[in-house]
């Protein structure tokens, strides 16, 4: 039934999209502004960085080659063992400037502070309770330094995909799978008004004849005044937001917001 996303549902949306590293990687190897982004401000602010959701180092390793020492922290041991292995071909100096943890961002705790916490590319969007968000903007708040920032980006709600036709699926034109050839490849999204949750169903079948499978992904949607509002009543004051990777304003045109914020 449209709208309804049974909790099960909820938490293979939120895990599913990263077991699978070679995907994953191949997926957003282009995706580069948010890494040129991240880096400039952690060597403009200075490290360590703390990265909540480190997933397999798409931000953190540019950080460590940049010289920045970084402690990660991510629940998923395919996208930290992934990460591992990336780190195995790097030189010893840029190995020896990153720090995993395996741990759940909303309770983590680590006896020590940070100038910079980062939240990169929607990892906010897989909490979807009340009890997720307050879990997990504590952890930001009780790493950061005094006078540290907490720079968070996620995408904005898109009307249009809201508004889709659950039982609607879209296509894409066929395109290699980094472990299973070629594939063919569409998509349908489901909308929870209630809950603010889009529930995205990715189904792949190989070109080969092999079994088709699909991959759930969930993401809670929050607007840009809620997300403030958000950051206030957990203990953070909103300083800066951009709307693009350039550094723009955020518009209704705007497909992401960067939030920044520090303790108050």
């Amino acid at each position: 039934m449209r709208g309804t996303v049974r909790d099960l549902e909820l938490r293979a949306g939120a895990s599913a999209h990263y077991e699978d590293p070679a995907y994953y990687g191949s997926t957003y190897k282009n995706r580069v502004a948010d890494v040129a982004y991240y880096v400039d401000l952690a060597r403009a602010i200075g490290g360590p960085v703390l990265e909540l959701g480190v997933g397999n180092g798409r931000i953190a390793l540019p950080l460590a080659r940049h010289g920045l020492d970084v402690v990660g922290i991510d629940a998923s041991a395919a996208m930290l063992k992934d990460l591992q292995r990336r780190l195995a071909s790097e030189p010893p100096h840029v190995k020896a400037r990153i720090t995993l943890r395996r741990g759940d961002i909303r309770k983590k705790k680590l006896a020590r502070q940070f100038p910079l916490v980062i939240a990169a590319f929607n990892t906010a969007l897989h909490l979807f309770t009340r009890r997720d968000l307050e879990g997990f903007f504590a952890c930001a708040r009780a790493h950061l330094r005094p006078g540290g920032r907490f720079v968070v980006d996620l995408s904005t709600p898109q009307p249009y995909d809201l508004a889709r036709d659950p039982n609607q699926w879209h296509g894409s034109p066929p395109f290699r799978h980094p472990s299973a050839g070629r594939v063919r490849y569409r998509e349908r999204f489901d909308y929870d008004a209630v809950r603010q949750i889009l529930f995205v169903t990715m189904e792949f079948t190989p070109h080969d004849g092999a079994e088709p499978w699909s991959t759930p992904l969930a993401h809670r949607q929050f607007f840009p005044a809620e997300f403030e509002a958000l950051l206030h009543y957990n203990g953070l004051e909103a300083i800066d937001v951009h709307g693009d990777f350039a550094g723009g304003p955020l518009t209704g045109e705007s497909d992401v917001m960067i939030w920044h914020a520090r303790r108050r």
